[in-house]
C-alpha cells in the first residue's frame, strides 16, 4: 500500500510551534502516514535533530522582525498589509511544495497560507480570540474577523486545549463562537508519551533551569538579563538557549551549565533534575510545564499580547508566578513562586488519533 503523505508546516517564530508538532508527527507515523516537514530556520534545525530519518523541505515563512522595545503588537499592526502579502506568497510557494512532495494532507501550525482546496488541510492554533493591545482595541473585531476568514479556508481547525472550564488557554481558545470547523483536541507537548507516563520524581540536581526561546532580539535580551543577575547568586543553574543550530555547551563559574540546545529526551531529563524552571509564557512552554508537572516562573515576551494574557490568566488562578521582563528580579521571583504550585494535566491523545483517522 502507498502511504499517505502528510506535509507538516509549523510557524517559524521561535521553535514552540515546531515542538508542539512532535506528538502530531509521532501519531501520524504510528498510523502509517509518511511525514514530510516544510520549515525554515530554527524550527527546521530542531526537526532535523528530532526526526533525522524523515524528508525535509526548506520553506521560509512570513518574515517578522521584532523591535527591541515592547511595542511588538503595534509594530506588527503597522506591517499588516505586508504580512497579508507574505501569506499570499507563502500560499503560492505551498502549491509547488505540495505538488513536488505529493502531499495528500497538509497540517499547518499557525501558518495562514498553508492550505489548498484540493488537499485536505488542517490548521492548528490556540489563538481563536486574538488579544490586541489596549491602544488598538477598536480594531479587535476586524483582526479576529480576518483570523476566522483564514481559519475557515481549512477543512479542520485543531485547538490544542481542553474544552471544559476554559481549558489551559482561557479566552484565547474559548471564544464566544467557535469556528464551525474547530475541535478541541487536548494539549500538545513533545514531552508526552503514549500511553501517558507520569513525570519521574528525582532529587533535583539544579536549583534552577532557564529555558530561553522565541524570536530575536528579545531572546538574547532576556538571556543577558538573567545571566547578569546569576553572577551574584550562589545557585546551581542550567540554561538552555533555544538555539538548535548549535550543539555548543560550556560551564560558567563551575555552577552555570549552558547548553545551546538539547533534544527532547535530554531536555526532559534536565527538567526532571531541576527544582524550578524559568521560561517564556509561550503556549507551547506552558503545555510542556503542565505535562511534566513542573513549578515554573513565566516571563512574557514584552509586547506579545498572547503571552502577556496567558501569564496573567495563570497567575490569577494561583498556578504559576509571572513577572515582566523589564522589572525582572530573580531572587524576588523565586521567593514569590513558592506560593504557586503549578499543575499536572494528562492527555492520552485519543481525540487527536480519532481526528487523524477521520481524515483518512
Amino acid at each position: 500500500m502507498v502511504k499517505v503523505k502528510a506535509l507538516i508546516c509549523p510557524l517559524d517564530w521561535g521553535i514552540g510551534h515546531a515542538t508542539r508538532c512532535v506528538p502530531v508527527i509521532l501519531k501520524l507515523n504510528e498510523l502509517g502516514f509518511e511525514v514530510v516537514v516544510a520549515a525554515s530556520g530554527r524550527p527546521l534545525e530542531f526537526f532535523r535533530k528530532e526526526f533525522p530519518g524523515i524528508q525535509y523541505i526548506d520553506f521560509p515563512g512570513v518574515q517578522i522582525h521584532y523591535p527591541k522595545n515592547n511595542r511588538i503588537a503595534i509594530h506588527l499592526f503597522k506591517r499588516l498589509p505586508g504580512f497579508l502579502y507574505s501569506i499570499w506568497q507563502e500560499h503560492r510557494t505551498l502549491k509547488k511544495i505540495a505538488a513536488q512532495s505529493g502531499a495528500t494532507l497538509i497540517i499547518s501550525d499557525n501558518r495562514y497560507g498553508c492550505w489548498l482546496p484540493q488537499v485536505t488541510s488542517v490548521f492548528i492554533t490556540h489563538q481563536l480570540n486574538i488579544q490586541v493591545p489596549r491602544k488598538l482595541r477598536f480594531i479587535g473585531r476586524l483582526i479576529n474577523s480576518i483570523n476566522y476568514r483564514f481559519i475557515n479556508r481549512y477543512d479542520t481547525c485543531w485547538v490544542p486545549d481542553f474544552e471544559p472550564h476554559k481549558g489551559l488557554a482561557g479566552a484565547l481558545s474559548h471564544p464566544v463562537q467557535l469556528p464551525s470547523n474547530a475541535k478541541h483536541i487536548g494539549i500538545l507537548s513533545r514531552f508526552s508519551k503514549r500511553p501517558y507516563s507520569s513525570p519521574i520524581s528525582v532529587q533535583p540536581e539544579f536549583d534552577l533551569l532557564v529555558m530561553l526561546s522565541g524570536p530575536e532580539p528579545q531572546r538574547t535580551i532576556l538571556e543577558e538579563k538573567i545571566l547578569h543577575q546569576l553572577v551574584s547568586i550562589n545557585m546551581q543553574v542550567a540554561m538552555v538557549r533555544g538555539m538548535p543550530e548549535s550543539d555548543e555547551a560550556h560551564v560558567l563559574d563551575n555552577r552555570i551549565h549552558i547548553f545551546s540546545h538539547l533534544d527532547t529526551a535530554k531536555l526532559n531529563d534536565l527538567i526532571n533534575r531541576s527544582a524550578l524552571v524559568i521560561c517564556r509564557s509561550g503556549y507551547s512552554s506552558i503545555m510542556d510545564m503542565v505535562t511534566l508537572g513542573k513549578k515554573a516562573i513565566f516571563i512574557p515576551t514584552p509586547g506579545q499580547t498572547e503571552q502577556e494574557y496567558l501569564s496573567h490568566y495563570l497567575m490569577e488562578k494561583k498556578i504559576y508566578f509571572s513577572m515582566r521582563q523589564d522589572d525582572f528580579d530573580l531572587l524576588y521571583a523565586i521567593e514569590m513562586s513558592k506560593n504557586f504550585p503549578g499543575m499536572v494535566i494528562q492527555n492520552n491523545y485519543k481525540v487527536l488519533e480519532e481526528e487523524i483517522k477521520a481524515l483518512m
